[in-house]
């Protein structure tokens, strides 16, 4: 299984909802950071958590971060926490939402500050 990831930058990429075992892939692809933008179960129980995601993020040796976000609404606060984000963690980053549209929007958003 190949990573399903857009570029949207030189150190910035979006993904479609992953499983936890993609994080070694993850890995293995070169990026350092995980950003998970998709609230917990927000597309029903069988969506792995934000803590599977963590748990497995961190033995592929990423840094991992959970913003969950609405899908249709981003808020300036969040915004500037995604800003933060991306100043912050060790970098390529590879953020996931259901699609990558709201990963992208965050980033586009958070671009502008």
């Amino acid at each position: 299984m190949s990573l399903p990831v857009q570029t949207i930058s030189a150190d910035f990429c979006v993904a479609p909802q992953l499983l936890p075992e993609a994080m070694a892939q993850a890995a293995a692809a070169g990026f350092r950071s995980v950003i998970n933008n998709r609230p917990d179960f927000e597309g029903g129980p069988d969506q792995p958590s934000s803590a599977d995601m963590a748990a497995a993020a961190q033995a592929a040796g990423l840094a991992y971060q959970h913003l969950p976000v609405n899908g249709s609404y981003q808020s300036p606060e969040e915004i500037a926490q995604f800003r933060q984000l991306l100043d912050q963690l060790p970098k390529p980053i590879l953020a996931f939402c259901r699609s990558g549209a709201r990963s992208t929007r965050l980033f586009n958003a958070a671009s502008l500050l």
